[in-house]
């Protein structure tokens, strides 16, 4: 019997969250049942202009999920105090607002860029704490 896989995460890099993320996708019963593509800021490394060379390997990454896997859905799993998010902060002060803006943001690209590209393929976006609250967007 073949192995149903039911999605592709995709999640930042930072060490701090990794637990989160493997905890969150363990409570909704998905290990073993997902691909995972990690990349600093998750969807603010693959929409952000600052960014820019990395949002071809996640596209052609995404593109190969599909077709080996045969995913039927994008989790994105973004998350606070986010290195990539102050990176590209243009304003002085980095605050829960504007971090919550640009999360938004990334949010907002990513999922009109998947509905032109592949208007099937469902997506989840979420907003994660170190403090394992996870907000849904």
């Amino acid at each position: 019997m073949k192995k149903k896989y039911q999605a592709m995460v995709l999640s930042c890099i930072d060490p701090r969250f990794q637990p989160v993320v493997f905890n969150y996708l363990k409570k909704r019963r998905l290990n073993g049942k997902y691909s995972s593509f990690s990349i600093a800021g998750a969807a603010i490394g693959v929409t952000a202009p600052k960014f820019r060379k990395w949002h071809k390997t996640f596209w052609d990454n995404l593109e190969t999920s599909i077709k080996l896997h045969k995913i039927k859905k994008l989790i994105v799993i973004n998350h606070r105090d986010c290195g990539a998010a102050k990176i590209i902060n243009k304003k002085k002060r980095f605050d829960n607002f504007n971090e919550t803006q640009i999360h938004v943001n990334s949010f907002t690209k990513i999922k009109n860029r998947l509905k032109n590209k592949y208007p099937n393929l469902k997506i989840e976006t979420i907003l994660a704490s170190l403090n394992k609250k996870v907000e849904k967007f």
